[in-house]
């Protein structure tokens, strides 16, 4: 892989902007206006249906959650093979953005998304009416691979909007939006169980997606013009990805993500039973739980953007945020194979909350420092970034449960791990600091 010179922590404001596409003839006889910068272009609506699009996978994985424990009665199927329903979920967003992401900058944002969520509606009807938990699994992976249409094309969105610090903001912004999926959806979920099945869950889904459907095609515009977008086929897309994996430090910050989400979406995909089986809390005290760790991640994301970020290097963040990772991942593991004795739901659930909150001062941070290396590509760029999140958490997620539904051990060992490789691949590939001793000097 080639060197790309200062560290993204130094490069924030020297990385060149995209120059403009000069206009054709015809286009120079009718003058266009400037388009607005920054802000200006997201009002209140538009932050809102990112902020919705981004939300879609952790509502429709968190809403499912209380329910994981009926669906395995009701199949009478192992705890392994439903979280295969949650691995086939993220597996389809994962394969799904490293196809829709490099279309949106060829067709445009608008058409692949609106296709997407469409097919995300029927798909998640198709999970409420399915017979059996090989066909569920199955049509959770195409909920999935259409579902990542509103994700990636979302964080593509936000580069046409947006460059520099202001990225890092808006995204901060949106994980405010977004933050709230995780904190209602698995106490929605927790309800609906009241007077319905799991089934009614996927229903509610699938009303959901056909509502924001509605709203994107009335509101969102085109943020790509012909102008920026990719001809070429499927040999350009690959020619682009390779391009941006030749940039060590974009590498190093797509490796991060991955790995810091596995790490939170192994507590996702385990905590439902760590919680109901292990510690023999209801569905509604799981859904409690489950809201309050999500709070804290919103908060810390609103903390990220108010006050650290353009006063604190977002390399420095990144570094605080896997620290804390680290610690609350070894905590969990001393706390679930004894070592401090039988300590209960209360100290395994602060463990919890440091680990989620910790996350929103690494996952936002390492997609902007990733993003803002690639004006060029941008739907490309966010694919790979989002791709990677999702297979790295899918193969997390069936390892939580490899040791049967009586030990919370392999959730703090896999959380363990992913924090150790993402300290790693920062330390070794974004190399933080560097871009400050080489001024120094």
């Amino acid at each position: 892989m080639t060197d790309p010179g200062p560290s993204p922590a130094a490069a924030e404001s020297e990385i060149p902007q995209q120059l403009p596409t000069p206009p054709s003839p015809e286009r120079e006889r009718v003058p266009q206006p400037p388009p607005p910068t920054g802000r200006a272009r997201a009002g209140l609506l538009i932050t809102l249906i990112l902020g919705s699009l981004t939300a879609l996978p952790a509502l429709s994985m968190d809403m499912y959650l209380p329910a994981l424990p009926d669906v395995g009665a009701v199949y009478g199927s192992p705890a392994a093979q439903v979280q295969l329903t949650l691995t086939a979920c993220l597996l389809g967003l994962a394969v799904g953005q490293l196809v829709i992401g490099p279309m949106s900058d060829r067709f445009g944002r608008r058409r692949p998304l609106l296709v997407g969520m469409a097919g995300y509606v029927l798909a998640s009807a198709a999970c409420a009416l399915a017979p059996g938990i090989q066909s569920l699994t199955a049509f959770r992976l195409v909920q999935g691979v259409a579902g990542a249409a509103g994700i990636v094309i979302a964080r593509a969105v936000v580069r046409d909007l947006f460059d520099g610090l202001a990225m890092a903001r808006f995204f901060s912004t949106l994980m405010l939006i977004s933050g709230a999926a995780p904190i209602l959806a698995p106490v929605l979920g927790g309800q609906v169980l009241r007077f319905t099945d799991w089934r009614g869950v996927f229903l509610i889904l699938a009303g959901f997606g056909l509502v924001l459907t509605l709203v994107t095609a009335w509101r969102l515009p085109e943020t790509l013009p012909p102008a920026r977008r990719h001809s070429g086929g499927v040999t350009d897309a690959l020619r682009t990805m390779r391009g941006l994996f030749a940039d060590r430090a974009f590498t190093g910050y797509l490796l991060v993500g991955s790995f810091g989400f596995a790490a939170l979406f192994a507590y996702v995909s385990a905590s439902p039973f760590v919680i109901q089986e292990i510690y023999g809390a209801s569905p509604q005290t799981f859904s409690l739980l489950f809201m309050v760790n999500s709070i804290g991640l919103v908060a810390t994301g609103q903390i990220n953007g108010k006050l650290l970020v353009g006063r604190v290097s977002l390399d420095r963040v990144i570094a605080v945020g896997l620290g804390l990772i680290l610690l609350s991942a070894g905590a969990l593991l001393l706390m679930t194979t004894g070592v401090f004795g039988d300590v209960g739901l209360v100290p395994v659930s602060a463990g919890l909350f440091t680990l989620m909150s910790a996350m929103a001062l690494v996952l936002p941070n390492a997609n902007s420092q990733g993003l803002m290396r690639t004006p060029h590509a941008a739907g490309s760029a966010s694919a790979l970034l989002g791709t990677s999140q999702f297979l790295v958490g899918a193969i997390a997620s069936p390892l939580v449960g490899v040791a049967g539904e009586d030990t919370a051990v392999p959730m703090a060992l896999v959380q363990l791990v992913c924090a150790l490789v993402a300290i790693g691949c920062f330390a070794a590939l974004c190399r933080p600091g560097r871009g400050r001793r080489r001024a120094r000097a």
